[in-house]
């Protein structure tokens, strides 16, 4: 409990110390640590880079050297603490090569651990990270059909099939959809984003969410999102309802402030985790480097829902040729 109580506090006066102004300052670290991380994540970057538009020209065109690519590394470090337990350390990685010049709407996708095998929605949603480093096991090489439609004005649908690299081979396939609503012609904004897939080895999954949010002035952003998801490997319906406030400090730091409920629905509904979080997010170096602090307060059910402090903190490095600024 003082742990996380500890990092509640020191969100609160990072935040306060973030709120001040600095234009010219892009970096917490010390000089000497700029100095090894600049020439170290200069050539990561030009390596992933370098790698698909390699491989994209091999397959496509010399348009490969110029166009646009999504593909990125993400490395990332996270302790997560438990009240009762240990911290546990987890090394992450996740990647994306991205290869847009296949085909017209057509790409080639070679990417780690797919959303699908992410666990429980309770997993995910209590995790800051969405990598794993045993991920790299799980390669997905496929082709993805992008959507013609404006998902303004009709559903933008996608569909990909490929295999996941390993023995055996793993086929699958995937459809998506998306879709946004403006309310009314005012600030409210409806996103939907659906997903089936199927996996030869793990059978049928499908998810759906749905985020509907606005903004509440210039650095305030309200957010309520329902996720439900259905795997045939537990065949149990997941749930989750969340409310966020997303606060940005300034272009470096946000904060958010959630309150979520995590269930279950099989003959019967059943709440198997409620709790609340405070999560502070620091671009610290570059817009590369981030850091993540967030305490929270649990209420599962495997302990007849008595509260439980948990913490998370989270460093994570992203290799890529153009990286927005800090995002929740």
């Amino acid at each position: 409990m003082k742990k996380a109580l500890i990092a509640l506090t020191a969100c609160l006066t990072m935040a306060a110390q973030a709120d001040t102004p600095m234009p010219d300052d892009d970096s917490d670290l010390p000089e000497w640590a700029e100095k090894r991380i600049g020439p170290f994540h200069a050539t990561m970057t030009d390596w992933v880079d370098g790698t698909s538009r390699s491989i994209d020209g091999f397959f496509g065109t010399t348009d490969a050297l110029t166009v646009d690519s999504d593909s990125y590394l993400r490395i990332s470090q996270e302790n997560a603490w438990k009240e009762g337990e240990a911290f546990d350390h987890d090394l992450g990685a996740r990647f994306r090569l991205d290869l847009p010049t296949t085909e017209e709407r057509l790409r080639l996708i070679i990417e780690s651990e797919p959303d699908e095998t992410r666990g429980t929605l309770g997993e995910q949603e209590s995790s800051l990270s969405d990598d794993r480093i045993d991920s790299i096991e799980d390669v997905l090489v496929g082709l993805r059909h992008l959507g013609q439609g404006d998902r303004t004005r009709e559903w933008d649908t996608e569909i990909g099939a490929g295999i996941k690299v390993r023995l055996p081979l793993d086929p699958y396939a995937r459809l998506t959809t998306q879709r946004l609503w403006t309310l009314d012609d005012g600030p409210w904004k409806l996103h939907s984003d659906n997903r089936f897939s199927w996996f030869n080895e793990d059978g049928y999954s499908a998810r759906t969410r749905w985020d509907l949010g606005r903004p509440i002035d210039e650095k305030r952003h309200l957010r309520f999102i329902s996720n439900a998801q259905w795997r045939e490997e537990v065949d149990t319906l997941e749930f989750s309802q969340a409310a966020e406030l997303n606060q940005r400090i300034n272009s470096r730091s946000v904060l958010r402030y959630s309150a979520v409920v995590l269930g279950e629905s099989l003959s019967h509904t059943t709440i198997e985790d409620s709790y609340l979080q405070l999560r502070f997010r620091r671009d610290i170096h570059k817009g590369f480097t981030f850091l993540d602090i967030a305490p929270s307060l649990h209420f599962p059910r495997d302990v007849d829902y008595e509260h439980r402090w948990a913490l998370t903190l989270r460093l994570e490095m992203y290799f890529r040729r153009f990286i927005d600024r800090v995002t929740m």
